[in-house]
Order: structure tokens, then sequence, then C-alpha cells
């Protein structure tokens, strides 16, 4: 006599339910992380634009002696080169999101341990996101703010205070975020969830 085969388990048997088609809603951000790689094109253009006012400013272009109210090529230089960086750190952020993010909230990006993936892409999650993403903006906001330092004589104080105010709010935030971070990853239930 045969034994009868077992019935499958009664989650096996029951059709996809709501939850199912809640989870596969995660699909819906990949337009946005696409249109994330379109604003990066966006940025490569800029970066393109400035590297050409840069290299007009210094070899094409003779300019007339500068005058008290006008900055010196060498302040021009100088910020055109911050606004290049800026655009690289902006940029740098934009991959953090994409990548990060993808990662993150829709699927699992299987490099194969391919030689050029990123260090801290084997180990992101939400939090460490969120930390990346806030030194990332401090850092931004720094090359800001000396911007602005390089041309105090011709800026508002009040213009400058709140920009060093909105800086330190920054460096106040991620400090937080990194103290939440450090808090979570120290509590037992996180330990015992990296054990199971």
């Amino acid at each position: 006599m045969s034994e009868q085969p077992p019935f499958p388990p009664a989650t096996a048997r029951r059709p996809k339910s709501l939850g199912y088609v809640m989870f596969a809603s995660r699909w819906l951000q990949v337009p946005l992380y696409l249109g994330l790689i379109v604003a990066q094109a966006v940025y490569v253009w800029q970066f393109l634009l400035e590297l050409w006012h840069l290299i007009q400013t210094v070899f094409l272009h003779t300019e007339p002696a500068a005058s008290a109210s006008s900055p010196s090529p060498e302040v021009v230089v100088m910020l055109t080169v911050l606004a290049l960086i800026d655009v690289v750190m902006i940029s740098n952020l934009l991959i953090m999101v994409i990548i990060g993010g993808y990662e993150t909230f829709v699927s699992r990006i299987n490099l194969n341990n391919h030689p050029d993936e990123p260090e801290w892409l084997s180990h992101v999650n939400a939090n460490v996101l969120k930390v990346k993403l806030a030194t990332a903006i401090i850092g931004i906001s720094s090359v800001h703010l000396l911007q602005t330092f390089i041309r105090i004589q011709a800026i508002p104080n009040d213009k400058i205070l709140w920009q060093t105010v909105i800086h330190l709010a920054f460096v106040a935030s991620a400090v937080g975020l990194a103290l939440i971070d450090r808090l979570l990853s120290n509590s037992p239930a996180e330990h015992t969830r990296s054990h199971l």
C-alpha cells in the first residue's frame, strides 16, 4: 500500500496574498532610481561646463587687471575648482543613493565578487546608508561654506551666519545618526539577530 504524499503546508497552498502584492510594490521605486541616473548624467554635463569655464579662465581668457570689486584670477580659479568638487561630491551622493537604495529597498545586486564592487556595498543597510548620506551632505555643505568664506567681503554677514548655523545643524544631525546607529548595532536584539 503506497503512502499518500503529505499535503503541502497551508502557506504553500494559499494563493498569493495582499502581502505579496505589497512586497512586489518595491519595484515601483525602479523609475525613481533610473531618474537619479538621468540626474547623474546632468551633473556630468554640469561638470564639463565648469571644467571648460576653468580652462577658459586659465588658458584662453585674458582678463584685465582685477579691480577692487572683482575677484582676482586666483580666486576665480579657486571658486571654479570648488564648484567642480561640489559637483563630484553631489555625484558621489547620487551613486550612494542609487546603488545603496536599490540594494537595500528593491533587490540584491549580485556582482559576484566583481573587482570594482564598492567596499561599503557588502554591509549596506538603511542605517549605514543614512550615516553615509549625512557625511556626504556635510562634505557638500563644507564646500559651499568655503566658497562663501572666499567671497566673504561680497556676502552679507547674516547670510554667512545662517550658512554656518545650517552647516552645524548638518554636523549635529550626522553625529546623532551615527550615535543611533552605534546604539542599535550594540543592542542585544541586534546581536541576537546577527548570530541567527
